[in-house]
């Protein structure tokens, strides 16, 4: 069962990405991505997804807060499920809770929706990322190898049915 949804920081606003913010979320996805290339040899697909086509199908959400865009969340309607498609935090912003925060508001939003379950994907290499999302209670479901990218699956139940 979803958790009512945290209060942001002081300073912090969530709102949906706007037109002509694609470069921003570009940068930003560059950013909190960047330290990765090298542990899988290549850009993780993030770093390429085209931003504008998100912006304009809704499906990009941003942190704002002083300094500008802090960090974005790419959510995905599927039948069964609302995918995560990419949470990016900028590196001065990480660990302070904004990836948690929105991966909780995915969660509000996926139940908002009527969507019984979250799904994401993270690299197999990315290790940290599964340890987070263990601990917020996803579960792997399945691991393929997809686009050229060693992928997990991992889901999350949130109410049964919505």
């Amino acid at each position: 069962m979803s958790l009512p949804l945290p209060a942001l920081p002081p300073g912090i606003a969530l709102r949906k990405a706007g037109r002509g913010e694609e470069e921003a979320l570009r940068a930003l996805v560059r950013a909190a991505y960047g330290r990765y290339v090298a542990r899988i040899g290549r850009e993780p697909a993030p770093m390429s997804d085209d931003y504008a086509a998100r912006i304009s199908a809704g499906e990009a959400y941003v942190l704002e807060g002083q300094g500008g865009i802090l960090a974005l969340i790419v959510l995905e309607d599927q039948p069964d499920a609302l995918l995560i498609d990419n949470v990016a935090v900028a590196p001065a912003r990480q660990g302070q809770g904004l990836g948690r925060w929105l991966c909780a508001f995915a969660e509000a939003e996926a139940t908002r929706r009527g969507r019984p379950r979250l799904r994401l994907y993270t690299h197999a290499l990315m290790t940290e990322n599964q340890e987070l999302y263990r601990r917020l209670g996803f579960r792997e479901t399945r691991r393929v190898r997809e686009c050229g990218f060693d992928r997990i699956y991992m889901e999350k139940p949130l109410c049964a049915p919505c």
